[in-house]
C-alpha cells in the first residue's frame, strides 16, 4: 500500500484506514462482530493500519479494543481517537477511559473532536505527548461551515494532524485548509470521503468511466478515493465500513497509479461535480 509521511516525525503512514462511526457501534452479541473482525483483518493484510474512533461513536472504542485483543499483535495498528467534552478533568477522565476501552497504554493519535474546548485540551495533550501517553496531537471537524474556525485553530498551535471533510463533491478544503496544512507541517486525515455516502449512492448505478481502467479501479469507491489521494497534502483517508467486501473495494485505492491533473479534471467533468 502507498504510504505518506507524517511531517512532524517522518513516520510513514498507510493511506487507507477505516472509520468506526456507526458501523462499530454494536453490542457484545451482535453477529456483525465477525464481519468487523474480517474488515480489520482485510485492512491489515493489505498494509493498512489506521483505525479512527471517538467516544462520540457509542460502543465503537470498546468494540475496537475487543476485536484487536483477539487479532495478532502484528501489524501494529495505528489507533486514533478523540476527546469530546468540556473541562480539563472531564477531558482527562474521558481519554483515560478511551485507553481502557481500546486496551492500550498509548494512543497513537489523540484528536480534539470538532474543536470542542481545544484551548484547554491542548495543554493536556502536549503534556501527555511529552510523557509518551500519546504519540501525536490533532484536531477535527467534518463540515465546510466550520472551515474558518478550523483554519484559525490550525494556526494557533503546533498540531501534528488535522482531520477534515474532503471529497470529489466537497472540495472546499482545497482553497485554504490543505495548503495551510502543508505550510504548518500537519498530516491530513480525510473523513466523509464519499460525502457521507451520498456520492456513492448517486453513482451506484452509473457505469464506471474509462478513466477507471487507466487508474486500475474496478469500483466507484476506489476511484473516488484515488481522487482524494491524488492531492499530495492528504496523508490518509478513513472511509467507514463494516462490510469486508466493501473494505476490499476501498483498498484498491491504496495501490497503483493516482490521477494526474488531467485525470482529476476529467473526473470532475464526468461526474458533473
Amino acid at each position: 500500500m502507498l504510504t505518506r509521511t507524517i511531517p512532524s516525525s517522518g513516520e510513514q503512514l498507510p493511506v487507507i484506514g477505516v472509520g468506526t462511526w456507526e458501523r462499530f457501534d454494536i453490542g457484545l452479541k451482535d453477529p456483525k462482530r465477525s464481519q468487523l473482525t474480517d474488515v480489520l483483518e482485510t485492512l491489515f493484510a493489505a498494509g493498512g493500519r489506521v483505525i479512527d474512533s471517538s467516544p462520540m461513536y457509542g460502543k465503537a472504542e470498546g468494540v475496537v479494543g475487543d476485536l484487536l485483543k483477539d487479532l495478532p499483535p502484528e501489524p501494529k495498528p495505528f489507533i486514533a481517537t478523540k476527546v469530546w467534552t468540556r473541562g480539563k478533568r472531564e477531558g482527562i477522565a474521558e481519554m483515560e477511559r478511551s485507553m481502557q476501552l481500546l486496551r492500550t497504554p498509548c494512543i497513537d493519535l489523540m484528536q480534539v473532536h470538532n474543536l470542542l474546548d481545544w484551548r484547554l485540551h491542548i495543554e493536556t495533550l502536549s503534556a501527555w505527548k511529552a510523557e509518551g501517553r500519546i504519540r501525536y496531537t490533532g484536531i477535527t471537524h467534518y463540515t465546510p461551515t466550520a472551515h474558518a474556525e478550523l483554519e484559525s485553530v490550525m494556526r494557533a498551535a503546533a498540531w501534528d494532524f488535522v482531520q477534515l471533510d474532503y471529497s470529489l463533491e466537497d472540495r472546499a478544503a482545497e482553497r485554504r485548509l490543505l495548503p495551510l496544512a502543508t505550510e504548518r507541517g500537519m498530516a491530513v486525515i480525510v473523513n466523509r470521503p464519499f460525502g457521507g455516502g451520498g456520492l456513492i449512492r448517486k453513482l451506484r448505478h452509473e457505469p464506471l468511466p474509462g478513466i477507471a481502467a487507466e487508474l486500475k479501479c474496478t469500483n466507484w469507491a476506489a476511484l473516488l478515493l484515488k481522487f482524494i489521494l491524488s492531492n499530495p497534502a492528504i496523508t490518509c483517508v478513513i472511509p467507514g465500513t463494516g462490510d469486508p467486501a466493501h473494505m476490499r473495494h476501498i483498498l484498491q485505492a491504496g495501490e497503483g497509479p493516482l490521477p494526474d491533473a488531467r485525470q482529476r479534471d476529467q473526473m470532475a467533468a464526468l461526474l458533473k461535480v
